[in-house]
């Protein structure tokens, strides 16, 4: 399998492209601010064919570039529902003092092809399985996605902005809910074998088991309720 991945834009956001081998069909994950050039140079790197783009939620750092990118390459693009309104309208998602800095070098609105994702639905996408799992918290619709171990390739975990390496998503942004976000790290993270890769939307990756032993709102998760009385952070958007 192959994962080309870089972080983009005034807010270091990683995007990824992924595929069964160099030369194959691709998925793109999170064309973000300032993406479409990466997502470019990738492809002609790996002579990618992109399908589909998947966003993780409807942020601006994950999702300022889906337009030109589907655009571009005539595919189709997901986001979960509850996020879909933020495509037309990232102000609304952001606060007028984020967004009024970017809303003017923007493109905003839907591409030509846009789907909604549910929770456990799987994407069969370039001859690879997606499953969906709906983790809401950061925004009301964020999701993550989670491809299958296979031979000697782990479980891999796009975690979007739900889980970093060594901390968790904002949830100080309108739709935010800190409450809401430890739920989804208890039920969509924790039950992961400790092997599963994470690939976050910000950061370095790292592992289920690697965060398991040290990411404290995890930690403080397995042990108990006092989750609840960590702070949450304000890192990206």
């Amino acid at each position: 399998m192959l994962i080309a991945g870089f972080p983009a834009g005034a807010w270091g956001t990683n995007c990824y492209l992924v595929a069964p081998a160099a030369g194959e069909e691709c998925v793109i994950i999170d064309p973000g601010h300032e993406a479409a050039p990466g997502v470019e140079e990738a492809i002609a790197r790996h002579r990618l064919k992109p399908v589909a783009v998947i966003l993780t939620h409807g942020h601006l750092d994950h999702v300022a570039s889906v337009v030109p990118v589907c655009g571009a390459h005539d595919v189709p693009a997901w986001i979960h529902p509850r996020d879909r309104y933020m495509l037309s309208d990232p102000e609304k998602a952001l606060g007028a003092r984020i967004g009024e800095q970017l809303l003017g070098e923007l493109t905003i609105g839907e591409p030509d092809d846009l789907r909604e994702l549910s929770d456990g639905a799987e994407l069969s996408l370039a001859g690879l399985t997606f499953t969906v799992a709906h983790a809401p918290g950061h925004t009301r619709g964020s999701v993550t996605f989670r491809l299958p171990e296979q031979a000697d390739v782990p479980s891999v975990f796009f975690s979007g902005d739900l889980l970093f390496a060594g901390s968790i998503g904002r949830t100080d942004l309108p739709g935010g809910d800190h409450a809401e976000i430890l739920r989804s790290l208890a039920r969509v993270c924790l039950p992961l074998e400790d092997s599963t890769v994470v690939l976050a939307g910000h950061g370095q990756q790292t592992t289920i088991g690697r965060e398991r032993a040290s990411n404290p709102f995890l930690r403080a998760l397995a042990a108990g309720p006092e989750a609840a009385d960590l702070a949450a952070p304000r890192r990206g958007m």
